[in-house]
């Protein structure tokens, strides 16, 4: 099987270890990636700050770019969701008939490659955080839960009010940021009362506003993507 890697804005610009770990994963598992160099943002922020007209462009390069795709695979369940739920909803048909193929990484895992256990070994106590995009407009409900499960060596703890957003939404935090910052500690609180090494989600742009936060709280617990977990093995430790 091949597919395409949408990386996000995000992953390439602060995160491309997270985008490097994609490709480890999927290739253990047999799979064979693309990374089209011509791919660019997905007009998310453009799109929640009432910019459609900038929006469009942006989702017509996406439709040209992953146009030869049967599936593209995305390490963000928001960028995903921008896709799947808004593409549709713009009135650019190209955009609306790719968005159906762009699928979220452990989404992809669980629902295309019908795989739980991806022989991955993480030595370290983790704590999930469901982001609001994948766990409310994506539904990942459960996937990513139970990818954990099977990581051989991690102990998963509970996180209280894990479906509470965590402050960041886009520009929602550049616009409300003492509301932001506020839910932010909230959440890094309960990171640190679970008592894990690590917090993990599916979408670096919350675990950047999570870590900062922890960070400036003198706090030890480490933010991770879980495609690093999932990527680790007991040979090569991401």
């Amino acid at each position: 099987m091949r597919v395409a890697l949408f990386v996000t804005c995000v992953n390439d610009t602060l995160y491309p270890r997270t985008g490097r770990a994609v490709v480890a994963l999927l290739e253990r598992l047999g799979v064979t990636v693309d990374f089209p160099l011509a791919q660019s943002c997905c007009g998310q922020a453009q799109f929640n700050t009432g910019y459609l007209g900038e929006t469009r462009p942006l989702a017509r390069r996406y439709a040209d770019v992953f146009a030869d795709y049967e599936y593209v695979v995305s390490p963000s369940g928001s960028c995903a969701a921008m896709v799947r739920d808004n593409y549709p909803r713009i009135g650019e048909p190209a955009a609306a008939a790719v968005a159906p193929r762009t699928y979220e990484l452990t989404e992809f895992l669980t629902d295309v490659l019908d795989v739980t256990d991806v022989g991955a070994y993480y030595p370290h106590t983790v704590t999930y955080h469901p982001t609001c995009h994948g766990l409310r407009v994506l539904r990942l409900g459960d996937r990513p839960r139970h990818l954990l499960e099977q990581v051989k060596g991690l102990t998963l703890h509970e996180l209280e009010g894990a479906d509470e957003c965590c402050g960041f939404g886009g520009t929602f935090a550049l616009k409300n940021p003492a509301v932001s910052a506020a839910m932010g500690a909230d959440k890094a609180r309960h990171v640190e009362e679970s008592g894990a090494q690590a917090v993990c989600a599916a979408d670096n742009s919350c675990l950047m506003h999570i870590g900062g936060t922890l960070a400036r709280r003198g706090s030890p617990v480490r933010p991770v993507h879980i495609a690093e977990i999932l990527a680790s093995t007991e040979g090569d430790v991401w």
